[in-house]
């Protein structure tokens, strides 16, 4: 598995066999969607974050900084080995946490932030915790990848999904918050 864009293109990340990465053409699709639609790179949340690649990958593509949230303590090892590979280990945060707890205590908000659990778990619940949660701002976009089999919602309360990009059993789903345009009187 490889660093797709960037400034650390081609280098190769350490995989734990058994764990499903997210491919380079899903990353791909992601990172080309986002192009248009993040305003805010400054800060990226990887939840379930397993190899750390959406997280990395959003570091070699010009993130400020990146934290990462995994429970297991040899993923966030290979984390941190991947952090080290590409040259981010003084741009990457590693919390070992479930992730609903990251979300309840994180202080701050995120520009984007990636979602991509295991697929035999029940996301909703921890979306409808997320968007309601101040990791979430008015310019967040969150990204959730999950099985084709696992439909989600098109809203989480003012967030809409704005983009399904589909990949074998592989969707991902982009949600912003919905821009209200105010209607008023035109004088002339």
């Amino acid at each position: 598995m490889k660093i797709t864009g960037g400034e650390a293109k081609g280098v190769r990340l350490k995989a734990l066999y058994g764990v499903r990465p997210t491919s380079g053409k899903v990353r791909e699709a992601i990172f080309s969607s986002l192009e248009n639609l993040a305003p805010d790179w400054s800060k990226v949340l990887d939840l379930y974050a397993g190899t750390g690649a959406l997280g990395i990958e959003a570091l070699s593509r010009g993130s400020g900084s990146s934290d990462f949230v995994e429970i297991s303590g040899k993923m966030c090892d290979i984390i941190r080995e991947n952090l080290v590979r590409a040259g981010f280990e003084k741009r990457g945060k590693i919390l070992r946490m479930r992730v609903e707890k990251a979300i309840s205590e994180l202080p701050q908000s995120y520009g984007i932030i990636f979602l991509d659990p295991p697929y035999k778990e029940d996301i909703k619940p921890v979306l409808e915790k997320l968007f309601s949660s101040k990791v979430v701002n008015e310019r967040t976009v969150v990204v959730v990848e999950h099985s084709r089999r696992k439909n989600l919602p098109d809203r989480f309360g003012e967030f809409v999904r704005v983009r399904a990009l589909e990949h074998g059993d592989t969707v991902v789903s982009i949600y912003k918050k919905e821009v209200k345009i105010e209607q008023g009187a035109l004088s002339g």
